[in-house]
């Protein structure tokens, strides 16, 4: 008997431990299925939608967030792996990031919702020809809106913001390669010159600029338009859409800039080492899933305010009236056709290094 006993306990503990695996299987506790920590911008992402990707695959999203792309390549340099499993670095930072081997190498088909992408964002010759490192999310222009009752100039170029009339008026992003390639561009030079001599004169055109800032915040610049402290915004379309629904109608306006405007990606990518890369891959899949981005851009417009320019074409036909005709998404034709991306810069990193130092320095 007591051998028939153990037996039947023996039985017991393997069909309980069956019925727990497949528990765990169909989307069970967080703790089932481990965790994936990610480094990204703040208020980026629907909680929401965050919860449902918990409830549906078992695992735990554990967010950081960063001040500046560059903060983000620096994480991802000095050994991100070790805290991250997903980090949103800049355009221009995916090339040294890739041909440094800091990156995994992204396994696809665990990310079969990539086709939802359109053309232009799948296979990007200029980076990641077969999006084997990096996965677009969200993507923005980089833009001017003014207070239409308070600004106290004209403004279709970016040498109108140097107007001393200006001076503590205006909202601004931050980040080198935000800045810089304004400067350059008003110069009449490459947004992307490695060219010490014309970085230098973009250095001085932004030492012109800073004055005229009431605040550097690529976080949430907006609310200085939003609280009368700016009449002025350099934004990202985001946070200019922010702007547009906390305002009554008609008092912001979109630039209509002559000089080229600044286009970028947010990319999610897996630092090499990453411990939990197939989770990664996993959320990837789950945020390119069509009804998925579509209720993420749906849920940060209706709480945030905030439209998003979006990549996943298969989610933006699956938006409403309402996000098709934001003003800072539904911006001049002309405009969208003016752009330019951020791109590596190789050494010259370091020489645009030396003059943001030298300028931060200045606005001490």
């Amino acid at each position: 008997m007591k051998g028939m006993k153990k037996l039947v306990a023996i039985a017991m503990m393997v069909a309980m431990v069956f019925s727990f695996t497949a528990c765990g299987g169909g989307g069970g506790s967080a703790e089932d299925n481990g965790e994936v920590n990610i480094l990204m911008w703040s208020n980026y992402m629907a909680d929401d939608v965050v919860a449902k990707f918990e409830d549906e695959t078992g695992i735990k999203v554990n967010f950081s967030y960063m001040s500046t792309s560059e903060e983000a390549a620096a994480k991802i340099t000095s050994g991100g792996g070790d805290e991250y499993d997903l980090v949103m670095p800049c355009d221009a930072d995916l090339t040294g990031l890739i041909n440094g081997g800091y990156l995994e190498e992204i396994n696809l088909d665990n990310v079969p919702n990539l086709e939802n992408l359109g053309e232009p964002y799948k296979y990007r010759k200029d980076i990641d020809p077969e999006n084997k490192y990096a996965i677009p999310y969200l993507m923005n222009f980089v833009y001017v809106v003014y207070n239409q009752e308070t600004c106290p100039v004209e403004i279709d170029e970016y040498k109108d913001l140097l107007d001393p009339a200006l001076k503590g008026q205006i909202a601004s992003v931050t980040g080198q390669r935000n800045l810089f390639p304004i400067a350059l561009a008003s110069l009449g030079y490459n947004p992307n010159s490695t060219d010490e001599d014309e970085i230098k004169e973009a250095y001085e055109w932004l030492k012109g600029y800073v004055p005229n800032v009431a605040g550097f915040d690529s976080d949430s610049a907006e609310t200085m338009l939003i609280n009368g402290v700016a009449s002025v915004g350099f934004l990202f379309d985001g946070q200019a859409s922010k702007g547009f629904s906390n305002m009554p109608e008609g008092t912001l306006k979109v630039a209509e800039l002559k000089d080229p405007i600044q286009l970028g990606v947010d990319e999610l990518v897996i630092p090499a080492g990453a411990k939990n890369k197939e989770n990664a891959e996993a959320f990837l899949n789950f945020i390119l899933d069509a009804d998925n981005m579509s209720e993420n851009l749906q849920i940060m417009m209706d709480q945030d305010g905030q439209g998003y320019a979006c990549p996943n074409q298969a989610a933006v036909d699956k938006m409403g009236e309402d996000y098709r005709t934001q003003p800072a998404l539904d911006i001049p034709e002309e405009m969208k056709a003016n752009y330019f991306l951020q791109l590596d810069v190789g050494d010259a990193a370091k020489v645009y290094d030396k003059y943001w130092t030298m300028l931060m320095s200045d606005e001490q």
